[in-house]
């Protein structure tokens, strides 16, 4: 039995990217008159806690903002400029900058893009494409993952075991005795996995947890490792920077897997002597690792930013002061591993 006809219907409602301030605003007609608090600046209400980055500058407004809390932002910045306004200029351009860093996180919306039918020698299955988008905002490079059936089933099997509660309001389409392959069935299929995923990142522990995170870019770090270790550099790199993208898109940019992320990535540049991009990756690692002084990618990154940084001709004496440091701290830098072994050893599971 399939139930894919009525998923739209029964999820219709649940998936919501608006503040409660923007539902009450929607709701009512006129905005008050009383002045004496400012109200919230467009956006501030949603804050930045489902890991998105934040619009700001000249990008555009968040999604949570609505024409009725413009029109309030307005009216209220409109009263203050009347005789008898209780803000100056100065204090409404500080205020104004202050909103400007809580704006509305931006909403991920996953899109099937194609789906095709396999034939291999023993099974026969639909792979499902589907992009990360970030509403608002073109990707010149889109993170995409390719999916089957049976990966999104295990998905939800986990989920459920975890997060029973969250989990109940949540549909997945059933498997089907026949009809498997026809154009319709692949397309509701289609729509009811984007749903799927849509109401999975609107649940905040869900969205947070290892499950849900390494759905999408586990695979592709696993198979960057392999073509690292096998030395197709080029795929590798490709299928890297791919893993990159999905956990931009995922916020998730300050993990250990997002630094293993960086490593692979600058030692494919640096074997395809790309030596300014390697570069780039070990200095954006090492301001995820400013803070810390014990973490085992610590020692491989500032060796390799050291011999990289002479190689560009770039400045190296931070690098080299941070080395040093480790040395007196006892740290043996002979037996570190350079980047590239560590990608070897690392185990992905």
């Amino acid at each position: 039995e399939d139930d894919t006809e009525g998923l739209s219907t029964r999820l219709s409602g649940t998936l919501s990217f608006t503040s409660h301030e923007d539902e009450e605003e929607e709701e009512g007609d006129g905005a008050s008159e009383e002045l004496e608090e400012p109200p919230q600046a467009p956006g501030a209400a949603a804050g930045t806690e489902d890991g998105g980055k934040c619009w700001g500058g000249e990008q555009g407004w968040g999604t949570g903002v609505t024409p009725g809390t413009l029109m309030r932002w307005w009216q209220w910045v409109s009263a203050a400029e009347r005789p008898g306004g209780s803000l100056l200029t100065r204090q409404l351009q500080e205020l104004w900058r202050r909103s400007r860093g809580s704006l509305a996180p931006q909403r991920l919306l996953f899109e099937v893009t194609s789906a095709s039918v396999v034939n291999e020698r023993s099974s026969k299955y639909v792979l499902y494409t589907i992009y990360l988008i970030r509403s608002g905002q073109f990707d010149k490079a889109p993170a995409t993952i390719a999916r089957r059936y049976s990966d999104f089933e295990q998905l939800n099997r986990r989920l459920r075991c975890r997060f029973s509660c969250d989990m109940a309001s949540v549909a997945f389409p059933r498997k089907r005795l026949r009809r498997n392959f026809t154009a319709e069935t692949i397309a509701k299929r289609s729509r009811a996995f984007e749903q799927f995923l849509s109401h999975l990142h609107s649940i905040d522990e869900i969205r947070r947890s290892p499950e849900f995170l390494e759905f999408f870019f586990l695979p592709d770090l696993q198979a960057a490792q392999r073509l690292t270790c096998t030395g197709m550099y080029r795929e590798a790199l490709a299928t890297w920077a791919n893993a990159y993208r999905l956990q931009d898109r995922l916020g998730v940019c300050n993990s250990g897997r997002f630094l293993l992320t960086l490593a692979g990535l600058a030692v494919c540049h640096q074997e395809l002597d790309q030596l300014s991009e390697a570069h780039g990756c070990c200095e954006q690692a090492l301001q995820l690792l400013e803070t810390q002084g014990s973490h085992p990618l610590l020692g491989p990154f500032l060796q390799a930013h050291v011999h990289l940084a002479w190689k560009v001709g770039r400045d190296k004496r931070r690098s080299e002061a941070r080395l040093q440091d480790l040395r007196e701290a006892g740290l043996p830098l002979q037996q570190q591993p350079s980047l590239k072994e560590y990608l070897i050893k690392e185990p992905l599971e």
